[in-house]
């Protein structure tokens, strides 16, 4: 018991360290200054892949300790055994592919849906058993099958009711388990094969975090096995957890569900129905169900930044019919943060969300380099706004909204993140101004028609479709304002963003009038191809980081350069100078001042003294005033009670979150820091600096 509370509590002292590790490491790799040979970035990549080996051996330890001394709180929630498949064909069948391994689903649970557990440990119990699997598997396959009742299992807890629990098991046709090592495989740090000359690698803590679990959600693990002829772990779980507080009505009962199990019943009970906006405060994202443990390289990600977490949930199941992986954001804030870090294909975005607004967050996506090519669609239940297609939205979807119109959504996200070339159309009636437009705007992925004539213009757009259009007023055959015109009254191209421009100077009327069909006027005269670059980009939605270096530098004239750190002033508070020392020259590299308080005393005598912080970082565990209590007292002081603070911390329990969110934090991240975590949070936290 002694150990378990020691362990549980003393990951500051064990991630402090590598901390210093991790980041300096990646700062070395990325090699900036060139001064490194090519061995010496081999060697600094070997530290920090080693330092990550090192973090995941100290969160398996500190997993099994928490079990062991009850600090882990579960989180119950509906697990769909069809998601729990789904889970395991994301997560492994790459892997069994890569190593020519079957993978098979047998599902014997008759009209049984869901289970309500623990979704996170239970899927981390799968992970552990299916990594084993592959590792000690060379060849034939490896299963899920699942089976309801768990009638006929052989069970050492006689108080678990088989007619009412669940079998969940992983079997494969690995070299087995000896009859004499079965005994004490669950145990940690064992493994069947434990001489220092073992084959297969590991710590040997799976198993036992696994058969933890297993126990802490109120059922029990067991394993059959013959060596030579393979292995199965089977967790057989009840389907309700029986300490839950919150009881179901009757009719959502495990045993009568009369829940939707299709999509489009979902849909057709959340979706038509009119949003009473459901506000979650932001310790929810914790807990959120969606992909975020699922994503590999190259997968199709869309990022729903949605405050109504069961319409959220709907979208989220949506973009999987698509072949999208999904991330959930509740709120603006944490919506900007994934999307700088994740760089998603697309965003669903909706206005009205706690913090600030969709409209906002539309705002500082297209003012981030990172994220301003990213194609943003609103669904929200406030009115159509042309602004937001000004701002670049590729279209706006009016709550209560049905199943087909979202599926719309999907098809226009889909279409427009494959085409591989974009279509631009260039209208100028005067020769070299063309071709200076075109000069401008060609590249590889950029396919451009010119057309001199207005009238030409609407045939072509009649047969053929664009991804933009360039417009000057003063055509030869007709107005650039009758163009749009017809192109209005006649329904053709209407969702196509719309360029103006022009050397003509606009009357109010004028003004108005182009505001109705156009995404953006832009007149010609000083920075006014610069202008027309930007805009032009940001419809296309071309990344910007792939553009000619001297493209980059015209958007910079209009944007402002990229490093959002450049010049600001950061306030390290933190006990510990390797951790002081790896921060500030992660900051440094990126042009920021440094300011340090070597605890929550001195962090606010800095504060006092240096009135240019734009922002906190603040470790908690600090002598003298911690940081929660530093926290508590800057936000008292009314000119301190904006400045963004991000909390760091060790600790990484459950309630570390809330808990420096409740003295005053903006957000928090879990020590080691991960630095594109850490840039991306400061990118979002400094944007209005």
């Amino acid at each position: 018991q002694y150990k378990s509370e020691f362990l549980a509590n003393m990951s500051h002292e064990l991630r402090t360290p590598l901390n210093s590790i991790i980041v300096l490491s990646q700062l070395l790799a990325e090699n900036k200054r060139t001064h490194l040979d090519e061995k010496e970035m081999q060697y600094a990549e070997t530290i920090n892949s080693s330092g990550n080996d090192l973090l995941d051996l100290i969160n398996d330890i500190l997993d099994l300790s928490k079990v062991e001394s009850g600090k882990i709180d579960l989180n119950i929630e509906r697990l769909y055994l069809q998601d729990l498949q789904q889970f395991v064909n994301i997560s492994f069948k790459p892997l069994l592919d890569k190593k020519g391994l079957e993978l098979e689903f047998n599902n014997k649970s008759g009209k049984l849906e869901y289970i309500e557990t623990d979704v996170q440990r239970l899927q981390q119990i799968v992970k552990n058993l299916f990594s084993n699997a592959i590792k000690f598997t060379e060849t034939g396959k490896i299963s899920l099958n699942i089976k309801y009742p768990a009638k006929g299992v052989k069970l050492t807890n006689d108080k678990i009711d088989k007619s009412q629990s669940i079998v969940i098991t992983v079997s494969d046709t690995g070299i087995g388990i000896p009859q004499d090592k079965q005994k004490f495989i669950f145990e940690a740090f064992k493994q069947a094969d434990g001489t220092t000359s073992r084959k297969y690698g590991g710590t040997g803590l799976g198993l036992s975090i696994s058969r933890n679990f297993a126990t802490l959600l109120g059922g029990e693990m067991i394993l059959e096995s013959e060596e030579g002829k393979g292995s199965s772990f089977s967790i057989v779980l009840p389907l309700k957890y029986e300490d839950k507080t919150n009881e179901d009505n009757d009719d959502n009962s495990i045993g009568n569900q009369t829940i939707p199990n299709t999509t489009e019943d979902k849909v057709a009970e959340i979706v038509t129905k009119d949003h009473a906006k459901t506000k979650v405060s932001k310790n929810v994202e914790t807990f959120i169900k969606d992909d975020k443990e699922l994503l590999e390289d190259g997968d199709k990600l869309i990022l729903i930044i949605e405050d109504d977490y069961n319409f959220a949930s709907v979208l989220l199941s949506l973009a999987h019919d698509h072949g999208f992986k999904g991330l959930i954001a509740l709120d603006g804030e944490t919506g900007l943060y994934y999307a700088d870090y994740y760089s998603p294909k697309a965003i669903i975005l909706d206005i009205g969300l706690p913090g600030i607004d969709g409209y906002q967050v539309m705002e500082k996506l297209k003012t981030n380099a990172k994220t301003r090519h990213i194609p943003v669609h609103f669904i929200s239940a406030a009115d159509r706004n042309i602004d937001a297609f000004k701002m670049g939205a590729i279209g706006y979807l009016t709550k209560p909204a049905k199943k087909d119109a979202i599926e719309k959504v999907f098809g226009k996200i889909e279409s427009l993140i494959s085409k591989p070339v974009k279509k631009l159309l260039v209208v100028e009636d005067e020769a070299i101004m063309r071709k200076s437009i075109i000069e401008l705007m060609k590249g590889e992925n950029i396919e451009i028609t010119e057309i001199e004539k207005g009238k030409e213009a609407i045939k072509l757009l009649k047969k053929q479709a664009f991804d933009c259009m360039i417009l000057d007023l003063g055509l030869e055959d007709i107005t650039g304002f009758e163009l749009l015109e017809r192109l209005g009254s006649e329904n053709i191209a209407t969702d196509l963003p719309i360029v103006i421009y022009t050397g003509k100077e606009l009357t109010k009327k004028e003004n108005d009038t182009l505001q109705k069909y156009s995404q953006s006027i832009i007149l010609k005269g000083a920075h006014s191809f610069e202008r027309l670059l930007a805009e032009t980009t940001l419809f296309l939605h071309q990344v910007e980081s792939n553009l000619p270096n001297e493209k980059r530098k015209m958007l910079e004239t209009i944007h402002g350069k990229e490093n959002i750190l450049d010049g600001k002033t950061i306030l390290v508070v933190d006990d510990d100078m390797r951790n002081v020392f790896a921060l500030s020259s992660l900051l440094e590299s990126n042009n920021a001042k440094v300011i340090v308080g070597k605890n929550g005393k001195e962090g606010i005598e800095q504060l006092e003294k240096n009135n240019d912080v734009d922002l906190v970082l603040m470790d908690i565990m600090m002598p003298e005033m911690d940081g929660y209590e530093a926290m508590r007292r800057i936000r008292k002081v009314s000119k301190w009670k904006t400045l963004p603070i991000i909390a760091l911390t060790a600790k990484a329990m459950k309630e570390d979150r809330q808990k420096c969110l409740d003295a005053g934090a903006n957000e928090y991240l879990s020590k080691p820091v991960e630095k594109d975590k850490l840039i991306s949070l400061l990118r979002v936290w400094l944007y209005n600096k």
